[in-house]
């Protein structure tokens, strides 16, 4: 990551989020930072950035609407939240929106910074109580509750990815390209209307291919 937008409201919290950015990708990365929904999509027209790190209660919006002005799924853009919000509507309404991380501000330096790095291995950055609050929603509900209609192919990518392997490591255990992989990982998302690592986790649980925990 070498540009990366902060999206809060509150000068010091924004501050502290950007020393965490430069903690887990080291002092070179370029951190701006908004405090407004317009001024964060201002920024986002203007210039290119890596990961955008967006809190959810602004002053004049919702981040959730910054999130889909950058069209995570379109572009490819790494958007992670970082909120006080833990509970199912703001996380699910985040992950729909697009973005591919969730972290609480309560979280130590070292837990933030950590999963922010993992970004860098396609690792999805979830805190952890968000991670098991989102597996035992689902497993409420059963393990197959949705059909799938991935070819066999592609179930055998999808549960690789939702269970944290990389690209790169997907591709050397079923022994084909990078390339190909990514091809898989996009028809994926396309047949079940996702776009991040933490949604594919979701879906490949609920349709029986994954367990939980």
């Amino acid at each position: 990551m070498k540009r990366v937008l902060v999206v809060e409201d509150v000068v010091d919290t924004a501050h502290w989020l950007a020393e965490r950015v430069r903690g887990a990708f080291g002092a070179g990365v370029a951190v701006t930072l908004a405090h407004t929904l317009a001024a964060a999509k201002r920024m986002a027209d203007q210039d290119v950035f890596d990961l955008f790190v967006v809190d959810l209660g602004l002053p004049d919006g919702e981040g959730t609407d910054f999130i889909r002005h950058v069209e995570p799924v379109r572009t490819g853009a790494h958007v992670v939240v970082t909120t006080i919000y833990d509970d199912d509507d703001h996380v699910f309404r985040a992950l729909r929106a697009g973005a591919r991380g969730y972290l609480l501000k309560d979280q130590s330096d070292a837990v933030l910074e950590s999963a922010l790095r993992g970004l860098a291995a396609d690792v999805p950055a979830l805190s952890p109580g968000i991670a098991r609050r989102m597996m035992d929603f689902f497993a409420q509900s059963g393990p197959a509750l949705e059909p799938c209609d991935l070819t066999h192919r592609e179930r055998d990518v999808l549960v690789l990815i939702a269970g944290g392997r990389s690209v790169i490591e997907t591709a050397s255990q079923l022994e084909i390209s990078v390339h190909t992989v990514r091809g898989y990982v996009k028809d994926i998302y396309r047949k079940l209307g996702i776009s991040s690592r933490a949604e594919a986790s979701l879906k490949a649980v609920r349709m029986g291919l994954l367990r939980q925990g």
